[in-house]
This record gives C-alpha cells, structure tokens and sequence, in this order.
C-alpha cells in the first residue's frame, strides 16, 4: 500500500483532511483579501484597511507554519530516513527564504 504523505519528485500526495484543511484555510484568507477591497473601494479608513491587513499577513503565517509543520514530519523526515540528506539543505534554504 502506497504511502499518501509521501513527497516524490517535488509533489506531495496529502490526506483528505490536511487538503480540507489547507484549502478551508486558503479559502479564508481569500475571503479576508476580498474584504479588504471592499474596504478600499468604500473609501474606508487607512487604519481600518491596515488592521485587516496585519491579520491576513497573521493567517498566512500561521498557514505557513502548518504548511512547514507537515513537511518536516512527512517530507523532510522520509528524506532522511531514505538517506536523502540533500533535504535537509533545502530545508534551510527555504527557511532562509522565509526569515527574510
């Protein structure tokens, strides 16, 4: 039986509840920037505009923080179990890339 969370040649099979719940975020998200400019086309306050913004910036974080969640235990973990260390430098590349 195949392995769903396994990550082969930069693609990921996921489980029906980490997909549901990576678009239920998404779709959230989505629906905060819609917000947004709605806000901008009724004129609305600068503040106001800034304050929904920080919180879609706060989702997609948190979304992130998921996202690298799984992959270090699924992904990155195979990896190195298979002996495929190179991962590890990926790993930090893309942490690199997201501290910027």
């Amino acid at each position: 039986m195949e392995n769903k969370t396994c990550c082969t040649q930069k693609k990921k099979e996921r489980s029906d509840i980490e997909h549901k719940e990576y678009i239920s975020r998404l779709n959230r998200i989505e629906g905060q920037i819609r917000g947004i400019k709605g806000m901008v086309e009724r004129d609305a306050y600068c503040t106001d505009i800034m304050i929904q913004v920080s919180a879609v910036r706060a989702a997609l974080n948190s979304f992130n923080r998921v996202l690298l969640e799984n992959h270090i235990k699924t992904c990155v973990t195979e990896d190195i179990r298979n002996g495929k260390n190179e991962t590890v430098d990926e790993l930090l590349e893309t942490l690199q890339k997201l501290m910027k």
